[in-house]
């Protein structure tokens, strides 16, 4: 069974074509969305995923309609194989329950690693040239050693207590006991 998504992005867009395509392609049942790309969650996805049996069909008008990024197109893609079921976009020609679309799919897949390594790649190297550079990474450091040194002579007189010094060095309570505790 060919089981229909549609999804826009805002109420001011139309489903009609994506609706006209997918009943035109023979989907039994269309689960829609009026939801921005960038949300994980879809009530009208999740429930077409529901729905769906062994050996059903999700078909979509365009693969952007169904992934909010490539990453998230190959995880629902591959939600639905585990379940043995197939994904089929009409724009593009991809249809998993083929030999031809699961490659381009596979494809997809790579492309997406390779895209994820290279960028990890950068980063690293964006570290390491910034770390030679003398720079660090991170939270700046709030307290530096003559603030911790005032806080333990502040919190041995008794008479102070942990808010009272926090609220003097100009810190949070956790911030305090965190580099007292180094």
């Amino acid at each position: 069974m060919l089981i229909g998504y549609a999804r826009v992005s805002t109420i001011d867009q139309n489903l009609d074509l994506q609706l006209d395509a997918l009943n035109k392609a023979g989907c039994t049942e269309i689960f829609k969305d009026v939801i921005s790309g960038s949300i994980s969650a879809r009530a009208g996805l999740d429930e077409a995923l529901a729905y769906m049996r062994e050996g059903d069909t999700l078909v979509v008008w365009r693969l952007d309609r169904l992934g909010r990024s490539l990453r998230h197109l190959i995880n629902v893609v591959t939600r639905i194989h585990h379940k043995k079921m197939a994904f089929k976009s009409l724009s593009e020609n991809l249809d998993t329950s083929t030999s031809s679309g699961k490659l381009t799919f596979h494809l997809f897949g790579a492309l997406a690693e390779f895209e994820r390594d290279l960028i990890r790649e950068r980063t690293k190297a964006g570290l390491e040239a910034a770390r030679a550079r003398g720079k660090r990474g991170g939270r700046p450091r709030v307290m530096n050693a003559k603030k911790i040194a005032l806080a333990k002579s502040m919190l041995k007189d008794k008479s102070n207590s942990i808010a009272d010094v926090s609220q003097a060095l100009g810190v949070s309570r956790t911030t305090l006991y965190s580099y007292l505790s180094q």
